[in-house]
């Protein structure tokens, strides 16, 4: 069996609005109907993609394969969104090029871009693969809104990841790891749990697993994973699973 790599499970204080490298995010989190509107037109989400490093319209357009015009037109919806910023201008030609660059290197929409209609785990059978998609999505609103109030607090959030791949010999060894894993976090919350000392706080808990997708095997013996055993419990949800996976920064 595969050793689980222990550098996978982290512990950080940071929060995903906080993490920059140099001036550009690592990732921003849009939760903006117009925002998401305009990144999610395939040729700005080639543009972004293509400015994750300073560049021009007509670097950006020899990057992607348009016109000039065409990458200027989708600068400007891009700019007054807030997805490019100007880096400098120079004169270039006779002309004034302006250089641009991304606000982030990648982006997640939010589910809260869809109002009430988004993902919500209470209307979602808690047996079904959706119910593991649904904590998800609330994860997402939870944690970008709570990033956002720390950053203009000037504080940090305190976030735990665990994210690491497992592979089970048969299902049986799997229901048993689910088992022992539903009891673990059981005993550990009721250990932990208090609803009296000052200065306490609710946190989430969520753990999750699901097969991981076959684009992910490097063994080409490595079977495709089954994506039909669900398999829940009074603490959580935990589907049929060749990987573990909880992330926030």
């Amino acid at each position: 069996m595969q050793a689980i790599d222990k550098n996978s499970f982290q512990l950080d204080t940071g929060s995903v609005n906080n993490v920059f490298s140099g001036d550009v995010q690592d990732l921003e989190v849009i939760d903006a109907i117009p925002v998401a509107a305009a990144v999610l037109d395939p040729i700005r989400s080639q543009i972004l993609e293509a400015l994750a490093e300073p560049g021009s319209a007509t670097t950006v357009a020899a990057a992607i394969g348009a016109s000039r015009q065409k990458v200027n037109y989708h600068l400007r919806t891009l700019e007054e969104q807030g997805l490019v910023r100007l880096v400098e201008e120079r004169p270039r030609r006779g002309l004034t090029e302006r250089v641009m660059v991304a606000s982030a290197r990648s982006y997640v929409v939010s589910p809260a871009v869809l109002g009430v209609a988004n993902a919500d785990p209470d209307r979602v059978d808690r047996l079904s693969s959706d119910y593991l998609i649904a904590l998800g999505a609330r994860l997402i609103r939870e944690v970008d809104t709570m990033a956002r109030q720390a950053k203009q607090a000037d504080q940090q959030l305190a976030t735990l990841a665990i994210d690491t791949d497992i592979r089970f010999g048969s299902a049986g060894r799997r229901a048993e790891f689910t088992r022992e894993l539903a009891e673990a976090v059981t005993s550990l919350a009721a250990k932990y749990h208090d609803e009296e000392s000052d200065g306490g706080r609710w946190h989430r808990l969520v753990v999750g697993a699901h097969p991981r997708p076959a684009a992910t095997v490097t063994s080409a013996a490595e079977p495709t994973a089954d994506n039909t055993d669900n398999i829940a419990s009074d603490t959580g949800n935990a589907s049929d699973t060749g990987q573990t996976a909880q992330r926030s920064d």
